[in-house]
């Protein structure tokens, strides 16, 4: 049979051990290997590895091996309690050896669980599960996680969210990482309060959250928006010697002057035009922009957004001037800009 969306999260959670097989399939590696984790860890326990009540088996063994999957069903360990017996890596090539083993199975044998990348409706591994009376295939989509699921990675974390500013702020993060990436900052983010029993901030949050080149750019962007051009030569070398490359910083700029002018076009004001922005914008980085929109104004950042987007088109152009040279030029231009 076929679960998908809360039924299947929850199964996760608690999978009925009852259960023959379970096959869990995707296009995403670190999201199949995730919800296979959650799973196997609900079956076996956090010993379930040291104890042998788990037996990994790759898919490309169990081609050139196809016992070593019945054997492992059958086998009886030396500590009590459930057992799995885990294929990684799946293909259609292994079906018919799948099937015979699930057709095999009886009570107090190991359960079956079986991880593949993606597959198609017609897929011959993908019918030995929907079509068994006694098995679960789930697929695993590039969905952004549900409320349920951040909820869930909160508790596991012993954390609790009263903001409704902190949870959009999750949801944006949690729509911008990987699964991993995420599960990883929501536990930094227990780590971080462990002994504070001030609630979860927005400040928090971004205090736990992955850094990247881009928090790079957004300093070269405040500077340049700030007019602060005396501090723009230093930060470039910096910027560069990372290796984020010119095209890379103008295309930043030309997002974060879109998004400057999306929030001074608002008829209801600065504020107004960031709450409407999408992604949402949270903390200080909201207040950030409000106060560079507000300083600004639309006919400014329509000047600017003309002049990045000219420095965009001579850099793809096979013109001499190095790339460097015209994107230093047009940020000392947009900074000199943010002083009238």
């Amino acid at each position: 049979m076929k679960l998908a969306g809360a039924a299947a999260n929850g199964y996760f959670r608690t999978p009925d051990k009852t259960h023959t097989g379970l096959l869990i399939f995707g296009a995403d590696p670190m999201r199949v290997a995730g919800k296979r984790q959650e799973v196997i860890a609900a079956l076996v326990g956090p010993n379930g590895d040291e104890e042998m009540r788990l037996t990994r088996i790759p898919g490309a063994e169990l081609r050139k091996d196809p016992a070593i999957l019945n054997d492992a069903i059958k086998a009886q360990g030396f500590f009590p309690g459930h057992r799995v017996a885990f294929v990684e890596d799946a293909t259609d090539g292994v079906s018919k050896v799948i099937d015979a083993a699930l057709a095999d199975w009886q009570p107090g044998d190991a359960q079956v669980i079986v991880t593949a990348g993606q597959l198609t409706a017609k897929s011959a591994l993908r019918k030995v599960f929907e079509g068994h009376r006694n098995a679960v295939a789930v697929g695993i989509y590039d969905d952004p996680p549900s409320r349920d699921d951040i909820e869930q990675s909160l508790r596991d974390a012993g954390l609790e969210v009263q903001s409704r500013d902190v949870m959009d702020a999750l949801f944006a993060l949690a729509g911008s990482l990987e699964p991993g990436d995420f599960r990883q900052t929501i536990e930094k983010v227990g780590l971080y309060k462990r002994g504070d029993a001030t609630p979860i901030s927005v400040e928090d949050i971004m205090a736990n959250a992955p850094q990247s080149a881009e928090v790079d750019v957004d300093d070269v962007l405040e500077v340049v928006a700030s007019g602060q051009a005396d501090k723009l030569g230093p930060i470039l070398r910096d910027l560069y010697a990372q290796g984020v490359a010119p095209v890379t910083l103008c295309i930043g700029a030309m997002r974060h002057f879109r998004q400057l002018h999306a929030a001074a076009s608002d008829p209801g004001g600065a504020a107004a035009g960031v709450g409407r922005l999408r992604p949402p914008v949270f903390g200080p980085r909201r207040d950030k922009i409000v106060r560079q929109a507000s300083n600004w104004g639309r006919d400014r950042l329509e000047r600017a957004l003309t002049a990045l987007t000219d420095t965009d088109l001579q850099m793809r152009s096979s013109g001499a001037t190095p790339d460097r040279a015209l994107m230093e030029r047009v940020l000392i231009r947009l900074a000199m800009m943010a002083r009238r």
